[in-house]
């Protein structure tokens, strides 16, 4: 009897290696893409809408099928502004204000990437929500945005492939 191969990979990838970002492009189909900024937390998420489809040639075993898929982004954000001016970062005022618009102002193009270039990156268009969570007088001003997708959530190259090697970027940047 032989001993299985361990596998490889034995490094744990952190979750801080998504990086997030908005097309604040004004040109259609020329997008413009800004990182958004202060991530404490990100929690990509899809789920699926199952369905049962049980025949009587499944012997008394439940069956079930995905019919759909919905994709969502939960973030916290770190309330980023200015250290002269005061003026909040153009990115996340750009989430704020879609949260507060109707029709396609209220929509925004979203993608998420391993920055480290692995092969985990993700596109798509979200509606915004965006909600404060305030707090005492000595805590720090954080924001709780879900990006809900609205269509596709497309797989893309990632913008950092090809940047070098996990190791060669200290696997925790």
């Amino acid at each position: 009897m032989s001993t299985p191969t361990p596998p490889a990979e034995t490094v744990t990838a952190l979750a801080r290696r998504y990086r997030l970002e908005l097309d604040m492009g004004t040109t259609p189909g020329t997008p413009s893409w800004v990182l958004v900024p202060g991530v404490t937390e990100f929690t990509p998420k899809v789920e699926p809408t199952q369905q049962e489809v049980t025949t009587y040639d499944a012997e008394g075993w439940s069956e079930q099928a995905v019919t759909m898929l919905a994709w969502s982004i939960e973030t916290t954000l770190a309330h980023r502004a200015h250290p002269v001016t005061g003026k909040f970062n153009a990115a996340q005022e750009a989430l704020r204000k879609a949260s507060r618009s109707f029709g396609a102002k209220s929509y925004v193009s979203v993608r998420y990437y391993d920055r480290n270039g692995a092969d985990d990156a993700q596109q798509g268009l979200a509606l915004v929500t965006w909600e404060p969570d305030g707090g005492g007088p000595d805590e720090v001003d954080t924001i709780k945005v879900t990006l809900t997708g609205s269509g596709p959530l497309a797989e893309i190259t990632n913008p950092a492939a090809g940047g070098g090697t996990f190791a060669a970027k200290g696997g925790d940047s």
